[in-house]
Parts: structure tokens; sequence; C-alpha cells
């Protein structure tokens, strides 16, 4: 029996910071080591960075290029590792009563070929999560990072 592959995930939690200061929290990408539970360093080199990433006894790294920069509005990121595209991972901002709405959302790449076999192969060594799996590890790493994205920002509106 398979499992049902998802593709996409999003999670959203409101912060009391405007959008343009919450987008700036979250676009400086070198504090991403304070919120997320995987991200453990991170070396940044203009709009490309290193992601240096833990769970467990298991370590890993990506290439990341950012893809969308729009203040207040918009983050993104594409994640490549070995070459291989993985995901695309982004923030959405929009205003709100006392603060912002900010949602994390993740979209898998590896989705045909066999680039798709590598690229899930390398995750599972990597990372140790099986590929239908991983969209449930990241659903619940993006709660966690909005709380402690949220506690950062000072709280919710």
């Amino acid at each position: 029996m398979t499992e049902e592959r998802t593709w996409d995930v999003e999670e959203a939690l409101a912060v009391a910071l405007a959008p343009d200061a919450a987008y700036a929290v979250v676009a400086d990408v070198r504090r991403m080591k304070d919120w997320s539970p995987e991200v453990i360093r991170v070396w940044l080199r203009g709009r490309r960075f290193v992601g240096v990433n833990r769970r467990g006894p298991w370590v890993w790294f990506t290439t990341c290029r950012v893809v969308i920069a729009d203040p207040g509005r918009e983050f993104a990121f594409d994640v490549t590792s070995f070459g291989l595209p993985i995901a695309r991972w982004g923030y959405r901002f929009a205003a709100v009563e006392g603060g912002t709405l900010i949602t994390e959302y993740w979209s898998d790449h590896r989705r045909t070929g066999w680039r798709r076999r590598v690229a899930e192969l390398l995750g599972l060594v990597f990372t140790g999560t099986p590929p239908a799996q991983r969209a449930a590890r990241n659903r619940a790493g993006m709660r966690t990072t909005l709380v402690r994205l949220r506690a950062a920002c000072g709280g919710g509106p």
C-alpha cells in the first residue's frame, strides 16, 4: 500500500509587527537557526546561502537561492542539494488588525524523472525521512518555526 503524497504545505500565524518589519526579520536568513527546528547554521552569499540542517543524528546541507524578495509581501527561496531541485520555501505577509499574518509555505520540487528518484534517495539518506512523510514533518516544523518567529517578533496581535 502506498501513501498519498502531499506536494505543498502551508501554515500561518499572526505576529505583532507591521508587514515590512516582519518581512525584515524573516528575510535575514542568518536568523533562521533561531526559530527553525532543523536549521543549525546559515552561510549567506548575496542572494544565495547554504543551510546546514540537523534532525536527531542526521545532518545535511542545502544550497538556496532567493527567488522572491518583495518587502512586506513575500520572501521565498529555492532549495537544491548536489544540484538537484528539492523545494521552494517561502513566506507571505498580510496585514491584519494589530500586526501581520505570516504564511510559511513549502512546495516539493521532486516531482518527476530520474532527478526525483535521486533527490528522494538523498533526502532519505541525509534526513532520515521517507518522501511520503516529508510534508507531515515539514508541517510540524513550520508550526514550531512560526511559534518561535512570533516570539522573536514580540508576540501576536
